[in-house]
């Protein structure tokens, strides 16, 4: 077996690699071997089967796959060799395509190789992180919020506006017959929610307690109900109470509804979540500062081949962005073009990718079979009822695996950079740290 360089240029590399006839022989009187002991034939006992009886029956069989087994070996040699590692799946070709039996096999072996990456020194990063603190203001605007979102209705003299609570019996009749579902007792509805079918909440504005109204209204085409659908239909409706919406007070009452033994309590709840989400915001700011100084620190050679294929991706999400109508998973646009923008951003998220990728193998940075866990947990809560499902998903498709595994990895990397830079702490107002999350959101 003969392996001989042909292109070495950069990170592209090209390689022809030659298996002789008598390998490849060789190779299968190996395979014959050892499937000899198990085989049957008629006129021999089991394993007694001549081998020029089975080179006969199967060799041809096993050719091509002895001719697999001696590329990929000797490919797999050639890697633990030299020490590349390719960027992306290696192109093989057979360059004698008149190939025929007693032929050397000569194959091309085509890639690009993942570059050498030394690790920067990082104690000469310094990076600034921001604080906020959870202050008296912040806690009474989620009060306030949480007060809005628990509000009670009251009730009022006068007519219904959009906004109040109408409670009514009614009844429903499709051509004069009343149909099941559409009828009820002392149902408390506010105008204005959308609960019911377009057309119906508007028709009760100006009600008062103790009016009948009859409300027509049409089922949309695509109503679920499918004996309703597109039908004309009459609600007789009484009302009985008209309420205003009333603001619930901010006391031990508030705080029960959501769970908390009193209003100091809730405070302390509020105080918390408040003091983490500002936290996630801070991490995020933290986490782009590093980036952009081992961006501005590493300079290294890029495979074409993942900056070209991240270009597309990039360019592909950024023209669903701007074509909201269309879903994420409709190609028959087309190939999406990219751009300058997308070049640039690509460039830069390869590197760092690679970047990260080498530093958190050189310290053994792992992701355990917990936090995997706990990752696709959360991503199950995205689809409630199937959680079972996607978790069968997951675990037959390693490509969705990787997805879930690769922002974790990151993040432990990062955890391990930061341990090892200067961070300062600087505390900011909270309208300081939005502006900061703001300018993330438009620089990517």
């Amino acid at each position: 077996m003969q392996v001989t360089e042909t292109l070495n240029d950069g990170l592209k590399r090209g390689y022809t690699i030659t298996v002789t006839a008598e390998e490849l022989a060789a190779k299968v009187d190996e395979k014959l071997l050892e499937a000899q002991p198990e085989i049957e034939m008629k006129g021999f006992r089991k394993g007694k089967v001549p081998m020029p009886l089975l080179k006969k029956q199967f060799g041809q069989r096993l050719l091509g796959e002895a001719m697999q087994d001696a590329v990929d070996g000797a490919m797999n040699q050639h890697f633990e060799e030299t020490g590349d590692r390719p960027a992306l799946q290696p192109e093989i070709k057979m360059t004698n395509e008149d190939w025929k039996e007693g032929d050397d096999v000569v194959v091309s072996l085509n890639y690009e190789a993942l570059p050498s990456i030394e690790a920067p020194d990082f104690s000469d990063i310094t990076l600034e992180k921001l604080v906020v603190k959870a202050d008296d203001a912040a806690v009474q605007e989620a009060l306030e919020n949480l007060a809005k979102n628990a509000q009670n209705f009251e009730a009022k003299d006068g007519v219904a506006e959009d906004g109040d609570q109408v409670t009514m019996d009614f009844v429903g009749k499709v051509d004069g017959e009343a149909f099941e579902g559409g009828a009820a007792e002392d149902f408390p509805l506010v105008l204005g929610s959308g609960q019911f079918i377009p057309g119906f909440e508007e028709q009760l504005v100006g009600v008062s307690a103790g009016d009948e109204k009859s409300i027509n209204v049409s089922f949309p085409d695509e109503y679920g109900a499918q004996h309703l659908a597109g039908k004309e239909a009459v609600f007789d409706c009484t009302i009985k109470a008209v309420k205003a919406p009333v603001e619930a007070a901010i006391d031990d009452e508030l705080a029960k509804q959501f769970g908390a033994e009193s209003l100091e309590a809730l405070k302390a709840q509020i105080v918390e979540r408040l003091e983490a989400e500002y936290g996630q915001a801070s991490r995020a700011v933290l986490k782009r500062g590093l980036l952009d100084a081992l961006d501005a620190k590493v300079s290294f050679d890029l495979p074409p081949s993942l900056v070209e294929a991240e270009s597309k991706q990039i360019a592909h999400q950024l023209w669903h962005d701007a074509q909201e109508d269309v879903d994420q998973h409709d190609h028959s646009h087309g190939e999406i073009e990219t751009t300058e923008d997308s070049d640039k951003l690509a460039v830069r998220r390869v590197k760092l990718g690679l970047l990260l990728a080498e530093i958190g193998s050189k310290a053994e940075v792992t992701v355990s079979d917990q936090e995997m866990t706990q990752a696709v947990i959360a991503q199950a809560r995205q689809y409630p009822g199937q959680e079972r499902q996607f978790f069968e998903f997951v675990q037959k498709n390693q490509q969705m695996q990787q997805q879930l595994r690769a922002p974790i990895f990151e993040d432990k990397v990062v955890d391990h950079i930061l341990e090892q830079v200067n961070v300062t702490e600087k505390e900011v107002s909270k309208e300081e740290m939005q502006t900061a999350i703001e300018a993330l959101e438009t620089e990517e």
